[in-house]
């Protein structure tokens, strides 16, 4: 759900982690997922700008309103550290493991939910490529980047099928390098039209696969259901591309990517917490610091996406706060995988947090319900 979990404005999270400002027609306007999910990362801009076009301060009175807003902007960007090192206890797990010679504890990582996280940071780093945001390229890069490493140890230990790790290598390769060469302005319009094209292909292609791989053996293990995805995919795709749809159309199938990688974000927590059920015993293997800095991180964002009234990127935090953090952290306190009091002390602090954001949120605004500022983001006002 790394989504992993920032939201599209098309309608990152999602995102993750990832939509500060102004809409753009993307489907993550400023915002940026992480890896692991995780989630959606910020941007920050000049507080002489305003946070979003439709965003005003409602009265006069509005130093609440300024302060809570440059509070949430300086939320989001602090989102960006958790981020940032989210990835590196897992690693070192992983490497220890190895090293031990216990190849069945990386068992506990799903590789297909890493795998979603990889391809929604992939999506997004290609995205901020285009944008030329520096920051964000970088967050991207590391998410990309330090998942891989994730599933090159998976590999090591047997959990990745050799075919699908060179595949995945490949991908990982190839985008790297298209996204620095756009970044630099040294690749043709066209090379990057096809790239464009072809992550939103494998992203539709990608995401009900996973879905369904993941809870086979109790269903059919098949791949039917990414290929009639790519079917769809490759046809929606042709038919913009040759003019054969209407301009909002093209719009809605441009967010595309966006949408998917929002989607495969959220899925992460879904396959981590599949996988806690099926083989507890190898809760050994999950990092909860790793699952504790996913929260924090997304956790960190939801004033922001409440406060500027989007939806997606709300959505996309709170599930990644919420469903992979402190749901997975809640199936290792069951399972007795962590302190109880390390448990607690997480689910006091996230819903204290969540709690003071829809205080403060509507306190800024002025209104006498936290209610209303729901209503708003939910159906707009």
């Amino acid at each position: 759900m790394k989504y992993s979990y920032s939201a599209p404005p098309a309608t990152s999270p999602v995102l993750h982690h990832l939509l500060l400002f102004p809409p753009s027609p993307s489907p993550f306007p400023h915002l940026y997922y992480n890896p692991t999910r995780r989630v959606l990362r910020l941007r920050l801009r000049r507080r002489s700008q305003p946070p979003s076009a439709s965003l005003r301060a409602p009265s006069d009175e509005s130093s609440e309103f300024r302060r809570w807003d440059s509070a949430t902007a300086r939320f989001a960007g602090a989102s960006n550290i958790p981020f940032l090192l989210i990835q590196l206890p897992q690693i070192l797990l992983n490497s220890r493991n190895l090293l031990a010679g216990d190849k069945a504890a990386l068992f506990a990582v799903p590789w297909l939910g890493m795998l979603t996280g990889l391809l929604g940071n992939m999506t997004l780093l290609s995205y901020f490529a285009k944008k030329k945001e520096t920051e964000a390229i970088v967050v991207q890069t590391l998410g990309v980047v330090s998942i891989y490493v994730v599933i090159a140890q998976l590999a090591v230990a047997g959990a990745v099928p050799l075919p699908f790790f060179s595949a995945i290598s490949a991908v990982v390769a190839l985008g790297l390098v298209l996204n620095f060469l756009n970044y630099f302005g040294r690749i043709e319009s066209g090379v990057w039209l096809l790239w464009e094209d072809f992550i939103t292909i494998s992203g539709l292609s990608v995401l009900p696969q996973v879905m369904w791989s993941t809870f086979v053996p109790f269903i059919p293990n098949s791949v039917m259901p990414g290929i009639l995805s790519c079917i769809m995919a490759v046809s929606v795709v042709l038919l913009a591309r040759t003019g054969k749809l209407a301009e909002e159309k093209v719009r809605f199938v441009r967010s595309i990517s966006g949408w998917t990688a929002t989607l495969l974000f959220m899925w992460m927590p879904i396959a981590q917490m599949w996988t806690t059920y099926l083989n507890p015993d190898n809760l050994k293997g999950l990092s909860a610091l790793t699952i504790l800095l996913g929260m924090i991180g997304n956790g960190l964002m939801i004033p922001r996406a409440l406060f500027i009234r989007d939806l997606m990127w709300f959505t996309g935090a709170s599930w990644a706060s919420i469903l992979h953090g402190w749901g997975n952290l809640a199936c290792m306190s069951f399972f007795n995988s962590i302190r109880r009091d390390f448990f607690l002390t997480a689910t006091l602090g996230l819903f204290l947090w969540i709690g003071v954001a829809l205080w403060r949120d509507t306190i800024a605004y002025g209104y006498n319900s936290p209610m209303k500022s729901l209503k708003e983001l939910a159906f707009g006002k």
